[in-house]
């Protein structure tokens, strides 16, 4: 009850929360409904190369509600990186990466990146085409580690090339490893959040500012206020999911691409080896320079500078609302992001390259004039207490 009193009746959030804070509570629930299917799927599933993609045909056509089950889970997973995104941007444009809330970020960020693992190894499992050979293609990647890269690649792999091994591995990361992973880290996520307190779009600390009985006067209890509005959100997002997955569950084949309907054959290269679509900013990243080893140095370094947002930005105010360069330089970064994700489920041909190199360079851009722009840049006066 204690721990319940801390962290919902006694924990006071600020009053002019927006519908970019629905987003993290629509993380927790997608955890949740993806864990709970992914069990039920695994009671019929095979971890074995040879029969694998049969038995997803035989969870959808003869498992009671099976269809239904995965249609689910492969739906949410797209929809996890929609809210991922979307809970990141807002973190972006009100400054809920900097002080006092540092660590929040940073294990946020180790989430993103334990999610993306667990997103690449579940779509191993059907052992479909692109799944076959979107594998085969990353964990080559793995050979442009300096020294122990292609033993790497072999551990990863269980072998010399994608097989059974393989398969076997996925399946116990996808399905115990990385979901404890995952829960234990969102549980440190809420704690360290808990303890800072959460930011707003004003970015105004309303621990500034209290009563007599040292309440914050700009923050409300987060429930039952929150907890009800976080409810109305939840049901108008599961209305959403369910239109999706009962009429349009492959999306046109961005949430479940085509030549994944097709058995893995080794022998039979697609003509076009694409990601998933929410991998498909930094495969754009990867292949817009001919090097490869220099593709997956940018990659890397795309993901490891937003781990460094904290100390990048230096500005004293964290808002977008009152730092108009900054605002736009954020709108400029989605924008590429957007792009290079949509990019990166095109085929490497030169004009697509050449788009790629470009909102590659307004990518890393945005990191390399943060620095300077947070420093010089002139906010507009922030109030003292928060506003609507």
């Amino acid at each position: 009850m204690r721990n319940l009193r801390e962290h919902l009746t006694e924990y006071y959030a600020p009053k002019n929360f927006n519908l970019f804070y629905f987003f993290g509570s629509f993380a927790l629930l997608v955890l949740v409904v993806q864990i709970v299917s992914g069990i039920w799927l695994t009671m019929h599933y095979k971890p074995d190369a040879g029969m694998a993609f049969d038995s997803i045909e035989h969870i959808m056509r003869d498992v009671n509600y099976g269809w239904l089950i995965r249609y689910m889970h492969t739906t949410g997973a797209s929809l996890f990186f929609i809210v991922i995104y979307l809970h990141m941007f807002r973190a972006l444009i009100y400054g809920s990466f900097k002080g006092p809330r540092e660590l929040v970020w940073l294990v946020g960020m180790v989430i993103y990146l334990a999610l993306m693992a667990e997103a690449f190894m579940g779509y191993v499992l059907p052992w479909g085409q692109m799944s076959y050979w979107g594998a085969q293609v990353i964990v080559n990647l793995f050979t442009a580690v300096p020294y122990v890269g292609p033993d790497l690649a072999e551990w990863i792999r269980g072998g010399f090339s994608i097989s059974d091994p393989t398969l076997n591995r996925f399946f116990a990361f996808h399905v115990v490893a990385l979901p404890i992973v995952l829960i234990l880290l969102v549980a440190v996520h809420l704690i360290a959040l808990h303890e800072v307190g959460s930011n707003n779009p004003d970015g105004v600390d309303i621990k500034k500012n209290k009563d007599g009985n040292g309440i914050p006067k700009d923050g409300i209890p987060f429930h039952p206020y929150y907890t009800v509005k976080d409810i109305f959100g939840a049901v108008v997002f599961l209305a959403v999911a369910t239109v999706i997955i009962f009429y349009m569950p492959t999306l046109g084949g961005y949430f479940l691409e085509h030549d994944n309907f097709t058995p893995a054959d080794p022998l039979n290269t697609p003509d076009h080896i694409k990601p998933v679509w929410y991998f498909g900013t930094f495969y754009a990243i990867l292949r817009a320079v001919p090097n490869q080893d220099m593709g997956v140095l940018l990659m890397v370094l795309a993901i490891a500078l937003l781990f460094l947002l904290p100390w990048l930005d230096r500005s004293k105010v964290k808002s977008a609302r009152y730092r108009p360069i900054y605002k736009q330089m954020v709108i400029l970064f989605a924008i590429s992001f957007v792009v290079l994700m949509w990019l990166g489920g095109k085929p490497a041909t030169a004009t697509y390259t050449m788009f790629a190199q470009i909102f590659t360079g307004i990518y890393f851009a945005f990191f390399i004039a943060l620095p300077f722009v947070s420093k010089w840049e002139k906010p507009k006066p922030v109030p003292e207490r928060v506003t609507k």
